[in-house]
């Protein structure tokens, strides 16, 4: 199959640049619901602004290009060793070309492959059918949303829900705390699968699958439908809202899968992912591996449509919204006169750090003068051209909760004025900006080509021996927005949102299904 390989490897561009039909669609109805000039909308048009972003520059939506994950259905005979080894080739020359994030990771001494490729990176599942093509198909589902999974084992008591029994009740509690758990971390809006049964690896696995399906179908089994359903009505009365800023729109799609399970195990299996939604899939000729058709529809045909206007729409409903602008370094006294709901725009010099850079500060020296600077929580996509300059291909922000052990000490340690994220993060990192005068300024997640043109250049690189996503980078920013969700004072809009949807999910204990 001559042309196997290249079909792979556009089958990995499409997926990772450029978000089909059924998702677009979803997104663009959920902008229909929330009010202008709120947090939710301004967010959902900086999504929609990345995704038409993306598709132009053929670059990834999220800098996050997750474990690639290949489902691959072939005729009987088909020589699936040497399938395998063109997908893999397919990975790395994609990862060299920046349509992926160097991802794969040595579990035990934290080394980064620098290509994708090592031991169980990417996923590729084979299955024999008896029809005369292969079927390929790709699913690119960040860290984040992949940390907010989640599976419960029945029954259980469930915090908001109260109990949940060996029944489609229980099955619906599972659900909806699922979504609530899952708060603006793992990119809300977003879409859940959902494994009923099996052991703990298959529920998971029946889960993820259910990713696959086209966000509009219908489930024929009636039961598993009308659950569907109801998530679907019921999950954004919980107000957890785009980014978790609050909001209408929580949860885009809800597909439920179910299997037999043994008679001591009651597993219910939630897959969460973010609105970034990657995933699509080819139809090859089993003789010579070209395309000849996609599986899900093309997302060119359904042009993303970002509100300009938003905040003159809030100014004129009345509502507050103060927009203030920031050159770093800054100041204690700038960042008290902060407020959480203040849109922060940031220029001059920002820093990236992650999981393997906190954990490096709180033993030694910052490679660089910290004092009154910005931490951005951010893995990003560096590509390097002819004369060895870097240049920033995608930026969006990582989940910042797990940096909670270490963020309050490096504040206090550096005299840090700001960290940039996504999804908030928890009371010791709360106290340390009140203490030491410092605010969390959350940025839209996923949104990597929307904040990539706000970073001009890249000044220099530290640490790269912790690979390029957990390097610490040092970039130039014009116009780099973001909301203060957590202030100096006290304040966290994370902790009100989740507060207030926890007593929503108090609403949802009785029973609905006889």
């Amino acid at each position: 199959m001559r042309d196997f390989g290249e079909s792979v490897y556009k089958l990995i561009v499409e997926t990772s640049t450029n978000l089909p039909a059924d998702v677009r669609r979803a997104i663009q109805q959920a902008q229909l619901k929330e009010d202008e000039g709120t947090r939710a909308a301004l967010s959902l048009s900086t999504i929609a602004n990345n995704i038409e972003l993306a598709e132009c520059n053929v670059s990834p939506i999220c800098q996050d290009t997750g474990m690639p994950t290949f489902i691959i259905h072939t005729p009987i005979g088909a020589n699936q060793i040497a399938m395998k080894r063109d997908v893999l080739e397919a990975v790395r020359r994609a990862t060299k070309d920046g349509k992926l994030r160097t991802n794969s990771v040595d579990s035990l001494t934290g080394a980064n492959s620098g290509d994708n490729l090592g031991p169980g990176t990417p996923v590729v599942h084979f299955e024999q059918w008896e029809k005369d093509d292969i079927d390929v198909r790709l699913i690119l589902k960040g860290g984040g949303c992949e940390n907010k999974n989640i599976q419960y084992s029945l029954p259980a008591e469930l915090e908001g829900v109260g109990k949940a029994g060996r029944d489609l009740d229980g099955i619906r509690k599972c659900i909806m705390h699922a979504i609530y758990q899952a708060q603006g971390q793992g990119c809300s809006a977003g879409f859940i699968g959902v494994g009923i049964g099996g052991d703990r690896t298959t529920g998971y696995e029946l889960a993820k699958h259910q990713l696959f399906r086209k966000v509009d179908d219908v489930n024929p089994h009636e039961e598993l439908r009308k659950l569907e359903e109801y998530v679907l009505a019921n999950a954004n009365s919980l107000g957890i809202g785009t980014m978790g800023f609050g909001g209408n729109v929580t949860l885009l799609g809800c597909k439920v899968g179910v299997m037999n399970r043994l008679p001591a195990s009651f597993f219910v299996s939630v897959a969460y992912n973010c609105w970034a939604f990657r995933r699509q899939g080819v139809l090859l000729n089993a003789e010579t591996g070209a395309i000849k058709d996609w599986l899900y529809e093309d997302g060119k045909e359904v042009p993303m449509q970002p509100k300009d206007g938003a905040a003159e729409a809030a100014a004129q409903a009345g509502q507050e919204r103060r927009e203030v602008h920031l050159t770093t370094p800054i100041s204690e006294e700038e960042i008290r006169s902060l407020r959480v709901g203040d849109v922060v725009v940031i220029d001059g010099m920002i820093h990236t750090g992650r999981d393997a850079l906190h954990k490096y500060l709180m033993d030694h020296d910052s490679p660089v003068d910290l004092q009154g600077s910005v931490i951005y929580h951010c893995g990003p996509v560096m590509l390097k051209d002819e004369q060895g300059q870097w240049h920033v291909k995608a930026a969006g922000p990582t989940t910042s909760i797990r940096e909670e052990p270490y963020q309050g000490d490096i504040i206090k340690k550096f005299g840090i004025r700001a960290v940039i994220g996504k999804g908030g993060m928890g009371a010791k990192t709360l106290k340390a900006l009140q203490e030491h005068g410092g605010v969390y300024l959350n940025a839209i997640g996923g949104a990597a080509q929307y904040y990539a043109q706000c970073l001009e250049k890249v000044e220099g690189v530290d640490l790269m021996e912790f690979g390029i996503p957990e390097a610490m980078w040092h970039l130039k920013c014009k116009g780099f927005a973001a909301i203060v969700t957590m202030d100096a004072h006290g304040n966290s809009l994370h902790a009100d949102v989740e507060q207030h949807s926890l007593a929503k999910l108090a609403a949802f204990k009785e029973p609905v299904f006889k």
